[in-house]
Formats: C-alpha cells, structure tokens, sequence
C-alpha cells in the first residue's frame, strides 16, 4: 500500500515537472511599438515579437477604423519569413494613405497553415497636422492672504510763496534819428575844388582883366597921340 502512494506521487511530481519544463505549443506574437491609440506620421518603424516552435512565416496589415468589410492591406515587404524576437518587425508607409484612426494586424502562421494574430488600435495618422506640444501647466499660487504693505506717511514740507514784483512799464523807444545826408562837395570849374581857391583865383583874373584893360586904353592914348601929332606935323610941312 505505501508503495502504491510513493509511486502515484512520484508520478504526479513528474507530470508536473514535464508540464512546467515543455515549451509553450501556441503562437509568440507582439506588437510593442507603436501601442494603442498612439499618434504616428511619417514612416512609423514596427517593433516587437513574432516566433513559434512551427513557424513559417508572418505577416503585418494595416486597415481603417471602423472596419466592417474587415479590409486589411500588407504593408511594405508582408509576408516575412523569418521569426524575430523583441527587434524591428517592419517599417509603416503612412504618407500614403489619408489621415484618420487605423488597426494594425500582425498574424504568425505555422507550417500546417494555422496562424494566431494580434492587434493595436486606435492608432491615429496626422501626417498634414503638426504634432501637439504639450501645454505647460500654469505654477499653481500658493494660497493664503496677501499682507497689503501699510501706506507710508506724506510729509508735506510747506514753502513759502514770494510775491512776484510787478514790472514797472519801460521806457518808450524814441524814435532814431535818421543821419543827415553827408554834403558832397561840388565841383567847381577849372579844376577847383575850394571855395578858398576858387575866390583867389577870381580876383586874380578880375585883376588881369582891368590891368589888360588899362593897357588897352592906354595904348590906344598912346597911339591917338602919335596919329595927331604926326598929323598936325604934317600940316605944317604943307604950309597950311
């Protein structure tokens, strides 16, 4: 009888260690990157996982949300035929389908041609939208009452007011006098310029002048005489 127990227990300890040692019969199959609801552009590169211990190949689609006629497109290079873990699975073209929300698929198919797949959704393709910044939060005021600083005295200093004395009325301008014209000296005949001159000189020649005239009438007595005497001279020649 304890040889019976000790067998079917160590029967079902072996059991139990072959079901903790075998290795998983399913499927190894993950999407890492990009997650669920993720917001992508560009050429979005795929990571993750895709392995089994049948593997034959595995394969990476794409297609809109909502998706009643369950309609999927491969991307660049789907199907691959080598299993990878934890690496780059492929790379996503996303300049060339519309913006919108879109699933991503990624199917692991054995050799018998049974395959198990694995989903990402909700991922969102904003290639003519410019990625949001995050808003900075504003730094919360701390609370509590503000001490309003007490208003400072005014000292008011008093400065005396000095009348201003009135101006007395000026003078009135007189009129300035006008300069009387500078006398220009006139020019006198014969080249003289001074009254001085030009009297000396008058007299000089009024005297010539009588002298001349004298002269004159004396020579004319001079030759009057003469004329009578030879005249009664020869009267006398004649015997009259």
């Amino acid at each position: 009888m304890r040889r019976m127990v000790a067998s079917l227990c160590l029967a079902a300890v072996l059991v139990a260690l072959s079901m903790i040692q075998a290795p998983p019969m399913g499927a190894v199959g993950l999407i890492t990157s990009p997650r669920d609801r993720a917001s992508v552009r560009g050429l979005v590169p795929i990571e993750g996982t895709a392995t089994d211990a049948s593997f034959q190949k595995y394969e990476i689609h794409f297609g809109p949300e909502p998706n009643p006629g369950d309609q999927w497109t491969p991307i660049q290079g789907s199907p691959f035929t080598a299993p990878l873990v934890q690496g780059r699975l492929g790379l996503w073209d996303t300049t060339i389908i519309p913006d919108g929300i879109y699933s991503l698929r990624l199917r692991v198919v054995r050799l018998d041609g049974n395959y198990d797949e694995f989903f990402v959704r909700g991922i969102q393709v904003a290639n003519t939208r410019p990625t949001e910044t995050p808003t900075r939060q504003a730094t919360p005021t701390p609370a509590g009452p503000t001490k309003t600083p007490a208003p400072s005295p005014t000292v008011v200093i008093a400065v005396p007011t000095v009348a201003s004395p009135t101006p007395e009325p000026s003078d009135t301008p007189r009129p300035t006098e006008t300069p009387a014209a500078t006398a220009v000296p006139m020019k006198l005949p014969f080249g003289i310029t001074g009254m001085s001159d030009a009297a000396c000189r008058g007299s000089i020649v009024t005297a010539g002048l009588f002298v001349g005239i004298g002269l004159v009438f004396a020579l004319k007595g001079v030759i009057g005489a003469l004329i009578r005497r030879l005249t009664g001279r020869g009267g006398e020649d004649m015997g009259v």
